[in-house]
């Protein structure tokens, strides 16, 4: 606009009634208060995300601390605490309708506020996500904890975002806690950031909250690092090397090894079959009890006799908890590269234990026992395919978690931030196939992107 012009607006703008000049300015506050609110939006978001990361760090540390502990005391004793899961499981239930009301669905709240079904999320749902998991925990109860983690993220995250005059704050925010939760939780900040971005929505990338979260994610990460919150990490290079084998797709002339990779879509075949009958078997089963019992106290009473009943018959206790106990057996190999006290029936035993404990309505998660399951049931395999164990339990670990959680890229990435990253081809097919051959199935009360063609 030149001078002329500018002159021109100016008389026509002053002709203009007092009332017009007075609309006129409010409309061009607007404009720049938006503008300048979209400008801020992304920096205030990341600065967010660290500081959020920060408290989310620290909070899943003490959190997941806290559940250690637990465990270790629950492992020492099996038959002063394992009995008593019954009266741990009526504790949660009574606990949550007298002081947690509208907070007991879990992960099924933070999928609710998530997908815009719901607007609420009660930061009471904290402290009871946290005392629910180490009570199930304590009492043996076969589940994770990564649900409470993220809980504890979302739930802070969110209420934090009402405050904010930025479009899509809660949304952007929600994802940023869930993101936190799994980092600190899991040590994991890349999958941590993927897990978020992907979970809510089936084939649709959050991506306009892609660098709160990450920021959030890593942030989280090294809070619960420093304050010496234990990461479960293996060194497969070396486990692989000590028996001589090759993870690599490729051959020494840097062609496809197609035989290789026909193992790899064939475990991938399987593992995606166990971890999508997981989800639905999930989903008949919770459907199933609430049915035949619907009061939830009695629910969780009468299945927590019977599911602690199981634990104990079932070699005292093995399958209680996360079953990390699992895991460390799974990667603990002896001299002939063998998973010395890995049995056969593993990974089905731990697989219908949690299955049971979540149907009952005890809290915490399953990816951790899915981790267990999915490694299990591949050395159960390994010797089919001519596998290494620690190789196929490390891909059943990674693609089982694909699977019933009907994600991706965190399953591939959570699989190189553990196992190391030179392996990543092998964990991008075996997990590729297992999250198409799932059966569109999920753990988590995901939105489905319909497409009509």
């Amino acid at each position: 606009m030149n001078f002329s012009d500018f002159s021109k607006a100016s008389q026509q703008f002053n002709q203009l009634s007092p009332e017009m000049k007075e609309q006129m300015m409010k409309m061009a506050k607007a404009r720049v208060k938006e503008k300048l609110l979209k400008w801020f939006a992304t920096p205030t978001f990341v600065l967010l995300g660290i500081v959020l990361g920060a408290v989310i760090g620290a909070l899943t540390a003490c959190f997941g601390d806290i559940s250690d502990r637990l465990s270790a005391i629950r492992d020492a004793n099996p038959l002063y605490f394992i009995p008593a899961l019954a009266i741990g499981g009526a504790a949660i239930v009574f606990a949550y309708k007298k002081w947690g009301r509208w907070t007991e669905r879990g992960m099924d709240q933070v999928f609710a506020v998530g997908l815009n079904k719901e607007s609420d999320f009660p930061l009471v749902s904290i402290p009871m996500a946290a005392v629910s998991t180490w009570l199930t925990q304590l009492f043996g109860g076969s589940a994770g904890r990564e649900g409470a983690a993220m809980q504890i993220g979302s739930a802070l995250s969110y209420n934090i975002s009402k405050k904010l005059p930025f479009e899509n704050a809660a949304h952007v925010m929600l994802v940023t806690g869930l993101a936190a939760g799994f980092a600190g939780i899991f040590q994991a900040p890349m999958a941590a950031t993927a897990f978020a971005l992907e979970v809510l929505l089936v084939g649709h990338l959050e991506l306009g909250a892609l660098l709160p979260a990450a920021a959030a994610a890593f942030t989280a990460c090294k809070v619960a690092s420093l304050l010496g919150f234990h990461k479960f990490s293996v060194d497969l290079s070396s486990l692989l090397d000590a028996s001589g084998f090759s993870a690599s797709i490729f051959t020494n002339e840097g062609a496809l090894d197609g035989k290789f990779l026909v193992k790899l879509a064939l475990m991938g075949v399987l593992f995606g079959v166990v971890g999508g009958g997981f989800a639905k078997l999930l989903v008949l089963s919770q459907n199933f009890f609430a049915k035949k019992f619907p009061n939830s106290i009695k629910r969780i009473a009468i299945m927590g006799v019977g599911i602690s009943a199981l634990l104990l018959v079932f070699f005292q206790g093995r399958y209680a908890g996360l079953g990390t106990n699992l895991l460390d057996m799974c990667f603990g190999l002896d001299a002939f590269g063998n998973a010395a006290g890995i049995a056969g029936y593993d990974w089905i035993l731990k697989f219908a234990l949690t299955i049971l404990t979540l149907s009952a309505g005890f809290i915490g998660g399953a990816v951790t026992p899915l981790f267990a399951i999915g490694a299990t049931f591949g050395i159960f395999i390994a010797s089919m395919f001519g596998m290494p164990v620690a190789l196929a339990a490390a891909l059943g670990f990674a693609a089982v978690f694909a699977s019933a959680s009907n994600t991706l890229w965190a399953p591939i990435l959570i699989a190189g931030e553990i196992f190391g990253f030179n392996s990543l081809p092998a964990f991008f097919i075996v997990c590729t196939v297992a999250y198409i051959c799932n059966g569109g199935q999920s753990i988590y009360k995901q939105k489905k992107i319909r497409i009509k063609i």
